[in-house]
């Protein structure tokens, strides 16, 4: 990917508010992974933890791919939250490898794991998560989402109970993500686990990724919204351009929309060019939202036939960054 030199400060742009100084010999700091199989809401949990978004969300399986860390400061204490994509069995294509590999590689030198899992849902994949960390002896606390959407709450209770028998977890918390039920639960153990170490990021610092970075993924996340179950596996975006246009004081963003088969370019363009239109206008608003400034972007798509089983494409993509 081209490199981000052009950019603005990515510390202007996501700057939070300022608070009290914090005295080196003072500060707690450490890294908590957020793991679990693909779907249970990860992204959505460390968009809540953080107050606001930096990792896309949708309803499809494997929506992240690279490993993306979340900074929370508050005083004294900096959590430094690792998104992993979600851990699976099933490895058909070389994309899909390079996901798990980012997403195990996430669970060294930890200081607490936050395993999701899904309502009362139990699935190979979960178990295959849970082996994993029984062999990696972190300490971990097992969030089980969505409970929201489960409406016997003895069956809840009886799920988490069972649960508590597989592996001897710190805590097992009942959350939903997407209302931000039992957040602060899970931060005051994250703070327990901080060790006393000087803070990694500046306190204004969100995340470590690129504003070139997070356009993509806004890109990508409005294409899976609002296109078919096909897409997901087989689309990627590249940013060909971000520069930052004094005159128009806002950001010129070119983004390249690779797939695999010409009926996918199709599906993404739509009846008319009204699919591309849909997805460029939403695209454009988060990114202006995100950015604070008006946003000009160009979109195109381009057929790319086997991108998501070439290694040397992946990387050149930036898939093989997070290993």
């Amino acid at each position: 990917m081209a490199d981000d030199k052009d950019e603005f400060d990515i510390d202007a742009f996501f700057a939070s508010e300022s608070k009290e100084e914090s005295q080196p010999e003072n500060q707690h700091c450490g890294f908590i992974a957020i793991v679990g199989r693909p779907n249970v809401g990860k992204s959505t949990l460390l968009n809540q933890l953080l107050g606001q978004k930096i990792s896309i969300t949708s309803r499809k399986p494997q929506t992240t791919r690279h490993r993306i860390m979340g900074v929370e400061t508050t005083g004294d204490y900096q959590a430094i939250y690792v998104d992993t994509p979600g851990l699976h069995i099933e490895e058909k294509r070389a994309i899909n490898r390079l996901m798990n590999r980012a997403a195990s590689s996430s669970l060294s030198d930890v200081n607490l794991v936050l395993f999701l899992v899904e309502g009362t849902h139990w699935t190979k994949d979960d178990e295959m998560v849970l082996n994993k960390l029984k062999k990696a002896n972190f300490p971990v606390v097992l969030c089980v989402n969505k409970v929201d959407n489960v409406k016997d709450r003895n069956e809840v209770m009886q799920h988490m109970a069972s649960l508590t028998e597989k592996m001897a977890f710190i805590d097992v918390i009942p959350v939903s993500a997407k209302q931000g039920k039992n957040i602060d639960v899970i931060r005051q153990h994250v703070r327990e686990h901080l060790p006393k170490a000087v803070h990694h990021f500046p306190e204004e610092y969100v995340t470590d990724r690129s504003q070139r970075f997070m356009a993509s993924e806004i890109l990508r996340e409005k294409i899976m919204r609002f296109t078919g179950d096909e897409l997901p596996y087989s689309v990627t975006v590249e940013i060909e351009r971000f520069d930052y246009n004094p005159e128009t004081d806002g950001f010129h963003i070119n983004g390249l929309i690779l797939v695999e088969r010409t009926g996918q370019k199709k599906m993404i363009i739509g009846k008319g060019g009204e699919k591309i239109k849909t997805i460029g206008r939403e695209a454009r608003l988060d990114m202006e939202e995100l950015f604070g400034r008006k946003v000009f972007l160009e979109t195109w798509v381009k057929v790319k036939s086997g991108w998501a089983d070439d290694e040397r494409a992946l990387r050149s993509l930036g898939y093989i960054d997070d290993l």
